[in-house]
């Protein structure tokens, strides 16, 4: 594995298991300072697994290191203070809550308090329509909004590494190609952003690597603009 020089995430040997099954088989990759990498395959390929690894909610072998720091012991809320975040498939937004509440509740483990302010105005710059509607509770916002605060809550945390899981995932065509203008828009700011998506042509165009998962295990691994023109992806993901 050619590690990235200025790499952000190292993940070596990485293995879940539930029970008797494994999900993720001795997988190693990287995610570079200001990259974003896609993770693609078929449902049930490991994907998701993978991210609740990095987030210590799955029981893992191998090693997991972040700016050079072994986190793979710690547990989940230390792992957001040191900078990894997830915005979980299915979005989880807590519906009762406005979506200034949404926001805050992203910013839980912030010592800078002073600033929290300041980057929900950040934040709401980037979504607008958060901005207009932050005293409307969640779950009375559509599926693509839903999903925006999801993110916008994610980015509260201000994260080292952001992990998306799925966010395309039922929404609408108008929704989707927003969201991926927005992953597209944070990619251009420097993120670096551990994508994983079942919409694999989008995910490429964004990404600038990918890993595509086939029953746990990686078996293809290159620049986007490589994977997208090979043929077993094409036939697999991108309907070539």
């Amino acid at each position: 594995m050619n590690e990235a020089s200025d790499g952000l995430l190292t993940a070596r040997h990485l293995t879940v298991r539930y029970g008797g099954v494994v999900a993720v088989d001795d997988i190693s990759f990287t995610v570079g300072q200001g990259e974003v990498v896609a993770l693609i395959g078929a449902n049930g390929a490991g994907k998701s697994s993978t991210l609740m690894a990095l987030c210590g909610l799955a029981d893992v072998g191998g090693e997991i290191i972040l700016n050079g720091e072994h986190i793979e012991k710690l547990p989940p809320v230390e792992r957001v203070r040191r900078g990894i975040v997830q915005v979980p498939e299915g979005r989880h937004i807590f519906p009762r809550l406005s979506v200034r509440e949404n926001l805050l509740m992203g910013a839980f483990s912030r010592s800078d308090k002073d600033e929290i302010e300041t980057e929900i105005e950040r934040v709401t710059e980037l979504f607008p329509i958060l901005k207009e509607r932050q005293n409307q509770s969640g779950g009375t916002l559509s599926g693509g909004e839903q999903q925006m605060l999801a993110i916008a809550r994610g980015l509260m945390a201000k994260p080292r590494l952001l992990l998306l899981d799925e966010p395309s995932l039922g929404l609408s065509p108008i929704f989707t190609a927003r969201i991926f203008e927005i992953i597209a828009q944070l990619a251009a700011e420097g993120r670096s952003i551990l994508l994983v998506e079942q919409n694999a042509r989008a995910a490429l165009k964004v990404a600038l690597r990918g890993y595509c998962l086939e029953t746990g295990r990686i078996f293809l691994e290159g620049p986007s603009s490589l994977l997208s023109q090979d043929a077993r992806i094409k036939a697999a993901y991108l309907g070539g």
